[in-house]
């Protein structure tokens, strides 16, 4: 199933020339509506400013234009206060020395949940189980006469400040946006009597125009959206618009399947089963599907699409490239395989890093945990065999079955996911995924790659590990500058606030020792210890004195 709404929408111009009110619905396409949500907006703008109307209308385009530009794995508040800061920037900057000023109440309906945004004296109305609730505080000024005079509103003030709510969608919920040419005319009872119709292009017609009869001397708009049937419990299952495409066939070596040659099985587990196929251009890929001992587990095919979708979100240099798939009947998706070794492999091969080729691996892993995290995705599974570096110099994260994006994957996802000894404390105590989790990941990830060792001791499945200080990784290298010694010790510490709170705090605390060490040259001896120096000089003054006089004696 999927979030199904009616929508209706009235606007009339009042006594005034120009109708300055402004409404927008965005229903977009079915991926798009499982990820981002529909949009609905409202926009009253304010008449003693330059042009209310063109202040209305492009704070409603730049919602609706924005809104589905940011991220897809963005929280919807983040989405939103983002850009409705810079709109506010933009309508102070572009009112020829005079404000821009409109109101604004916007809500998003996405998955099971609803979130509204809004600013000014518009309002916002839910109608649940025959009752109505106001959901919105009129920003105006309380003092007599003044009940108008908007204290808050888009581009009034440089400091933005936005109401949010948000909240659980039920069946049947009706939400109702109106001007305050409306609802000063008409009282809350008669709203929700209003609402008792079943058609909702005629009850917005309805509260216009009685809001009209009533004396209203403004514009009056009405935007009424009521949910019909939401869609499944977790929002993942239709996150890219998923099918009910059966699982492919066990593949056999040189076998042709769907446009793809497949050479041989690369990897099998319980989880997965990974091929090695090439394309019409007899260019390598990976190609990923489940094994048939999972076909009745009811969540392992939407587990994999997200895993895709995921994937899709984060494209870039440090991350494997997908493959359009223009054409798929079975659940499978495919990325590029790439020449190279994991990090595991090559600590296998030749022991721990060199210093210098740490140096440059870890401000890359650093800057993909950074983009990562920007995307509102945390991976739970960072450790050297999911990190490649290629052939082609560039250091890739691989397999994203474990990754999680709150607000988006499933409430079961606060397991204990991955390798323990890469696992960050407060999980094992019960704290839901975070980035600072996949930063503490990272930086055991660092810290094995340059010792060979865990900084809290190798953790074994099933075990309730105590952490205390970790073991500083000069033990292991003695080679080590003092502030990399640091770094590392507060990048693994136990406690989360210690460690670096995000992928860039620690990138520039990285890059700013290194130039700092290459800059400060040591100091001479004397300087550094001189306790250490004259006694020296003086030990080896006695000694050759001693020799002296043994030699006179002799």
């Amino acid at each position: 199933m999927t979030l199904r709404l009616s929508i209706g929408e009235t606007s009339a111009t009042g006594p005034r020339s120009e109708n300055q009110d402004a409404l927008r619905v965005v229903t977009p396409a079915p991926a798009l509506a499982a990820s981002k949500g529909y949009l609905l907006g409202l926009a009253d703008g304010v008449s003693q400013c330059a042009d209310g109307g063109l202040a209305a209308r492009a704070t409603l385009q730049a919602l609706a234009l924005d809104y589905y530009s940011t991220p897809e794995t963005w929280p919807v508040q983040h989405s939103l206060d983002r850009l409705l800061i810079a709109h506010n920037r933009w309508l102070q900057a572009n009112g020829g020395g005079q404000p821009l000023l409109t109101t604004l109440t916007a809500l998003v309906l996405r998955g099971r949940r609803y979130t509204l945004a809004h600013i000014g004296d518009s309002r916002a109305y839910l109608w649940r189980d025959g009752q109505l609730q106001r959901l919105t505080e009129d920003h105006v000024w309380e003092q007599p006469g003044m009940q108008h005079v908007l204290k808050r509103a888009m581009g009034l003030d440089q400091h933005l400040v936005v109401d949010y709510r948000d909240g659980e969608l039920q069946s049947g919920d009706r939400f109702l946006l109106v001007s305050d040419g409306v609802w000063a005319c008409l009282s809350d009872k008669r709203i929700g009597e209003l609402l008792r119709d079943d058609n909702t292009e005629a009850i917005c017609q309805a509260l216009v125009c009685e809001a009209h009869r009533a004396g209203s001397q403004d514009n009056a708009s009405a935007l009424l959206v009521h949910v019909e049937q939401l869609p499944e419990a977790a929002l993942a299952d239709t996150l890219a618009q998923l099918e009910h495409w059966p699982l492919p066939p066990r593949l056999r070596d040189g076998q042709a399947f769907e446009g793809w040659q497949v050479e041989r099985l690369l990897g099998e587990s319980r989880q997965s089963l990974i091929y090695r196929v090439r394309d019409a251009d007899h260019q390598p890929w990976l190609l990923k599907t489940l094994p048939t001992s999972r076909t009745g587990e009811e969540q392992a095919g939407p587990a994999l699409l997200q895993e895709e979708w995921f994937l899709r979100r984060v494209a870039g240099r440090h991350f494997p490239e997908l493959h359009a798939l223009p054409q798929r009947q079975h659940l499978y998706y495919v990325q590029r395989a790439y020449a190279g070794q994991t990090l595991a492999a090559r600590l296998r091969q030749h022991g721990p890093l060199s210093l210098a080729d740490w140096q440059d691996l870890a401000p890359r892993l650093i800057k993909a945990l950074g983009l990562l995290h920007r995307r509102n995705i945390i991976h739970r599974d960072i450790k050297p065999e999911n990190l490649l570096l290629g052939d082609d110099g560039e250091l890739r994260l691989l397999d994203f079955g474990l990754a999680y994006c709150p607000g988006l994957s499933r409430d079961e996802a606060h397991s204990l996911p991955g390798t323990p000894s890469y696992i960050a404390p407060e999980a094992f105590a019960g704290s839901p995924p975070s980035a600072q989790q996949d930063l503490y990941a990272g930086g055991v990830t660092l810290y094995h790659l340059l010792t060979g060792h865990y900084p809290h001791g190798e953790v074994e499945a099933f075990q309730h590990p105590r952490f205390g200080q970790p073991t500083p990784a000069s033990r292991y290298r003695p080679d080590l500058p003092a502030w990399l010694d640091e770094m590392l010790k507060r990048a693994v510490a136990a406690d989360p606030a210690q460690r670096f709170e995000t992928a860039e705090q620690w990138l520039l605390a990285l890059e700013g020792s290194e130039r700092q060490s290459l800059s400060n040259h040591p100091r001479p001896l004397l300087e550094r210890e001189p306790l250490l120096v004259w006694r020296t000089v003086a030990l080896m003054s006695l000694l050759l004195n001693l020799l002296l006089a043994f030699l006179l004696l002799k």
